[in-house]
């Protein structure tokens, strides 16, 4: 296992240098993705997605692989339950639902918002104490509705909410200062990049801010697989395990009804899952093995086809019937079937 990272924290260190151009990041060289899933429409291959995806076995070593599994990416919201565990281990109460909302890309709905609220409340704060961008509802159907009812782009509905909610809890818990809970140096960072540092045996060096504000850190596809094997096979009463089952309970609220990582986590027993943005798919079967998924164009639609399709070649006769649906989905032309989207 590697150190802790040094008392200067990874947001700290990304804070003090400057960002290179992408002329100077592409000269040190691009990943080697290779193509992983394409449109067809018709007779012709209409679209083709390239990326990089791992399979480990319980022990962590690679069962299968595609492109490059040793370039760093960032994993994005992929790290929001291992961010749970360290929020566990320091000490947060949360009960299962909010617990899973803290480790969620949620999709906005009402419940989802009161859960978020709810874990605020309980620590004797409120929303307005949020520090994530606002957002409209993530979940189309939500989003539709909160328009129709004139909503507005609020942090609370932001998918992000329950992540944050947690965060500030655990500032009013610990006595640190919940105004500047996303500035570099503060407590939060040192301990998210020393959790995600220890549950994936990867050294954190550098790191950036994601969407929302949070701290984000560059991972390789095996760390990342690593990190949620850690999450679904560990000792009872641990804070891994918590956050798994949590996962495993209420998938509906770790992303939102009518979304692909909902449908997977029903589907697969045992299965945790959780996605990122910018193409990312991160996985842990019940007995350890994981997978971790990254597209490389950023698109959100080759993500669950290639992760669907891993899972069922190495589940074979044992995979559900309904992880297939996962694998592809279909193109239209007039309203027609006329091709599909699937992994090669």
């Amino acid at each position: 296992m590697t150190p802790p990272p040094s008392s200067q924290s990874a947001t700290e260190q990304a804070a003090a240098t400057s960002h290179p151009s992408l002329q100077e990041l592409a000269a040190s060289g691009l990943p080697g993705h290779v193509p992983v899933a394409a449109v067809t429409r018709g007779e012709a291959i209409e679209s083709v997605h390239y990326g990089s995806a791992v399979l480990l076995d319980p022990q962590g070593r690679i069962l299968a692989s595609l492109g490059d599994t040793s370039s760093r990416f960032y994993p994005r919201s992929a790290l929001k339950p291992l961010f749970a565990v360290g929020m566990l281990r320091a000490g947060l109460e949360l009960d299962d639902e909010q617990l899973a909302l803290a480790a969620a890309s949620h999709s906005g709905s009402q419940r989802h918002q009161d859960v978020a609220l709810g874990t605020l409340h309980a620590a004797g704060l409120q929303a307005a104490d949020l520090g994530n961008s606002t957002d409209l509802p993530y979940g189309p159907a939500e989003r539709t509705a909160w328009l129709a009812a004139g909503g507005a782009a609020t942090q609370l509905a932001q998918n992000c909410s329950g992540k944050h909610a947690a965060l500030l809890a655990l500032c009013r818990l610990k006595g640190w200062d919940t105004a500047t809970y996303l500035a570099p140096g503060h407590p939060i960072s040192k301990l998210l990049a020393e959790t995600v540092q220890e549950l994936t045996g990867e050294q954190i060096t550098s790191a950036s801010a994601d969407g929302c504000g949070t701290p984000v850190y560059p991972l390789s596809l095996p760390a990342l697989a690593r990190g949620f094997a850690r999450l679904a096979n560990a000792p009872q009463g641990s804070a891994e395990a918590r956050v798994g089952a949590a996962m495993r309970r209420h998938p509906e609220l770790l992303a939102g009804e009518g979304r692909d990582v909902t449908a997977l986590i029903r589907t697969v027993p045992g299965l945790i899952a959780k996605d990122g943005f910018e193409g990312v798919q991160a996985v842990a079967l019940a007995d350890g093995t994981s997978l971790a998924v990254k597209i490389a164009d950023g698109s959100d639609r080759a993500r669950m086809p290639v992760t669907a399709k891993l899972l069922l070649e190495h589940l074979g006769d044992a995979a559900p019937a309904g992880l297939r649906q996962l694998a592809s989905s279909p193109a239209y032309g007039g309203g027609e079937v006329v091709g599909e989207l699937a992994a090669l």
